[in-house]
């Protein structure tokens, strides 16, 4: 337990005598009920128990923030990072600023943040291994890093960018609230440090001595309807109608002069120049999500044409089924599922815990996904063994491998959809994003059954014309989707309409090199199904089409998402600089808190390095220290 001193200041201690019984979202301040067994239990606390003499220990507690008086001193960053033994590249606790207006009326706003523990944590309902706990003690919303395997979702789908990913350790860590602290009286170490009172900390709703409002949200801060925040605020004074970031986001916040609240709206800071940034598009940290999603859904579209057409007497699909094609191509179909998944599981921080993905079947949908994948996985290698036996046994077996198959692509198909719709992330949460996930399935299938066939002479004209227009169709599919992601893109007023500023402008070459590969791709596909010309030198361009934009338009899905998050300052928190930083060899300086990210790319390296420099007694004292963290 937090050791109190005896001569603790007034300004360091808990004095909530009173609370209301409802907070403005409607829910209960009180995290269970009065007659409810918790209340009568001990509050463990790094295997110390403390008994329940808090008396508010079972009332929602949450942040109140005066950003008037806030000199962005970062006392409270400090102080933290301090109680938490943080690295200098991780803050549970970080100040950004907003700024308008001109010379001599120049305004400008420091925003202290921390994780709010939310009424509604996204993170806890989204990470796959159950590290996160809402808490009844004070509603702190706590998180494992020894539960966590480092897959970062909750960093996704998180507004307010509380959870930190530590790039060295791979593993999420975040602001617990200082329970221990609580527990004997005390404010959060943040709390205490501030100097000029901006923080505050009690009972949620509860206004703190000398203050008038109590705010869900000031410029700069996001949307607060995706998880209820326990945060308050008070802004008084008056400020310019346009507030900008100083960090590289390409946003401002505008005020609505209709109900007075400033809203993210676009702020192109780099002009509109087109550019190609090829480099960056395609050397993207979230490369092994890219191999991933396209393999997975490639042999998915071809498990689900090779077998629904032999079910439901598809001629051309039914001779390939009964080719000699079939055992290379279902081989082919294991293996690019193989290292797709060796790909996702070597992303995450310890990929020697991937089973932990399994953990949170009820909440995640990465866990959800997880099954449903490892159930396609397990289907469509039954279908493959037991396709090398004869006989009607054989076959009964094979049929019901085949209906698990197809089970684990609709169940994880779907949920690898679903886990993409984050608010937090507009740029994602569109229905294209279905569209793009299916047509890739179609697209990448049909041809991966085309080139099986192509390959062992087994593939007749009228095959290879029914699978142009299958590739026809899911290019089409992923054409509609993006025109209609497009246009919702160009109306938006949120942080979409920055992600459709970076996609016309910072790659804004390299996207219309997609769309014109997209288009072309359909005008082929659609003149080899009609004309018949289905030999191999024009599937091989369609593939090169098909892949060369499949690739280019999953890059870009993944780079040019911008999320809801708080505004940073120059340096700190501004991903422009980390860029910068690691580019130009300043992330060698750790006082600049920013570091190389190494706890994946560098695992098997460091594991080879391992088994060729060391003795026997070494390698073990290594192993463990790598798979460890």
């Amino acid at each position: 337990m937090f050791p109190r001193r005896e001569n603790e200041p007034e300004y360091a201690l808990l004095n909530d005598a009173q609370s209301q019984p409802l907070n403005r979202y409607g829910k209960p301040i009180e995290t269970v009920p009065e007659n409810d067994p918790r209340r009568r239990e001990d509050f463990v606390i790094n295997d110390e128990p403390q008994e329940p003499v808090n008396p508010n220990r079972y009332k929602q507690h949450g942040f109140f923030f005066t950003a008037d008086n806030c000199i962005a001193c970062h006392a409270c960053e400090a102080a933290c990072s301090e109680k938490n033994d943080n690295p200098a590249h991780l803050a549970f606790r970080s100040v950004g600023f907003v700024e308008g207006g001109s010379y001599p009326d120049y305004r400008r706003i420091n925003i202290s943040m921390a994780c709010n523990h939310c009424d509604n944590p996204v993170c806890l309902k989204g990470c796959p291994t159950r590290a996160y706990t809402k808490f009844a003690e004070y509603g702190a919303v706590l998180q494992d890093p020894d539960i966590c395997f480092g897959c970062g979702y909750c960093t996704w789908v998180c507004p307010y960018n509380a959870p930190q990913l530590d790039p060295v350790k791979g593993q999420v860590s975040k602001c617990n609230m200082c329970v221990d602290r609580l527990e004997v009286g005390l404010k959060p170490a943040c709390v205490s440090a501030c100097l000029g009172k901006a923080l505050e900390f009690g009972v949620i709703e509860n206004l703190p001595e000398g203050r008038e409002q109590a705010k869900t949200e000031i410029p700069g801060f996001p949307r607060t309807d995706i998880t209820h925040p326990n945060i308050r605020f008070q802004q008084k004074r008056t400020l310019p109608r346009d507030m900008q970031r100083v960090d590289s986001m390409p946003l401002k916040y505008h005020k609505d002069e209709r109900d007075g609240k400033f809203k993210p709206v676009l702020d192109p800071k780099e002009g509109f120049e087109r550019k190609w940034s090829l480099k960056k598009l395609l050397g993207s940290h979230e490369n092994a999500h890219i191999a991933f999603t396209l393999s997975a859904q490639a042999v998915m579209g071809a498990f689900v044409l090779l077998v629904l057409g032999n079910w439901f007497g598809v001629a051309p699909l039914q001779n390939l089924q009964q080719s000699q094609a079939l055992l290379p191509l279902l081989l082919t179909m294991l293996g690019l599922m193989g290292f797709g998944m060796f790909k996702l599981n070597m992303h995450l921080g310890k990929p020697h815990r991937f089973y932990r993905g399994f953990y949170n079947l009820r909440l995640s949908p990465v866990s959800r996904e997880i099954a449903g994948v490892t159930l396609f996985f397990i289907g469509l290698g039954g279908y493959t063994l037991f396709n090398l036996f004869s006989g009607g046994w054989a076959r009964l077996v094979t049929n019901i491998m085949a209906a698990v198959g197809l089970f684990g692509v609709g169940f994880g198909g779907y949920f690898m959809y679903k886990l993409y719709r984050i608010p937090a992330r507009p740029y994602w949460d569109h229905w294209h994003t279905g569209a793009a996930f299916t047509g890739t399935g179609l697209v990448l299938g049909s041809l991966l059954l085309a080139f099986a066939g192509l390959l062992f002479g087994q593939l007749s004209i009228v095959q290879g014309r029914l699978l142009a227009g299958l590739a026809a169709a899911g290019l089409l599919l992923e054409g509609i989707g993006l025109y209609f992601h497009y246009r919702s893109l160009g109306h938006s007023e949120s942080e979409a309409a920055a992600s459709f500023y970076e996609q016309g402008t910072t790659y804004g070459r390299s996207y219309w090199l997609r769309n014109l590969l997209l288009l072309t791709g359909i005008l082929w596909a659609i003149f080899m199904a009609a004309s018949g010309s289905v030999g191999g030198w024009a599937f091989g361009l369609l593939l090169v089409i098909a892949l060369a934009s499949s690739i280019l338009g999953r890059a870009m899905f993944y780079v040019m998402v911008i999320p809801t998050t708080m505004p940073g300052a120059f340096f700190w928190k501004n991903k422009g600089f980390v860029e910068h930083a690691r580019e130009a060899g300043l992330a060698d300086m750790p006082q600049l808190g920013v570091v190389y990210e190494r706890h994946h790319a560098f695992k098997l390296g460091e594991l080879l390095q391992t088994i060729r420099e060391t003795s026997m007694k070494e390698k073990l004292i290594q192993f463990r220290r790598i798979f460890t963290g």
